[in-house]
């Protein structure tokens, strides 16, 4: 991932799901440090870095958290370890991380398997304002 500076952490994201969009959106209003980058699962980064590591997109397939110090975390680990990074209240959720991670993911997984249907979906993934295109990769 050439595209990503080295201080920055990539939010890859379900580009068409609303609820994925209202997490990016609530991430955007609440990154004051400036850390995140966000681009589609969807688009040119997204389909890189799921080459790069061999995701299946059937098991993962909503939000993940890539640095190029850290590597890429899936699922709750990477729900929480964003959630780390927006300060507090947020970063109180990282309490959760002491829960073994096949306990979370399986309730990550069910919320995730259910998004569209409680959420609904986009037709197309979401077009940043000019004002966020620098926060996007593509």
């Amino acid at each position: 991932m050439n595209q990503l500076p080295k201080h920055k952490q990539l939010i890859l994201f379900d580009g068409v799901c609303n609820l994925c969009n209202n997490t990016v959106q609530f991430v955007i209003k609440h990154d004051k440090k400036n850390k995140f980058m966000f681009a589609p699962l969807q688009g040119k980064a997204g389909q890189e870095i799921i080459s790069k590591y061999n995701i299946d997109t059937a098991k993962t397939d909503s939000i993940l958290l890539y640095s190029e110090e850290n590597g890429l975390k899936v699922k709750s680990t990477a729900a929480l370890y964003i959630a780390k990074d927006l300060g507090f209240p947020s970063a109180l959720l990282t309490i959760f991380l002491i829960i073994p991670a096949f306990i979370r993911n399986w309730v990550y997984d069910f919320i995730a398997k259910n998004r569209y249907k409680w959420y609904g979906k986009k037709e197309a993934c979401m077009i940043p304002t000019p004002e966020l295109k620098s926060k996007f990769l593509e």
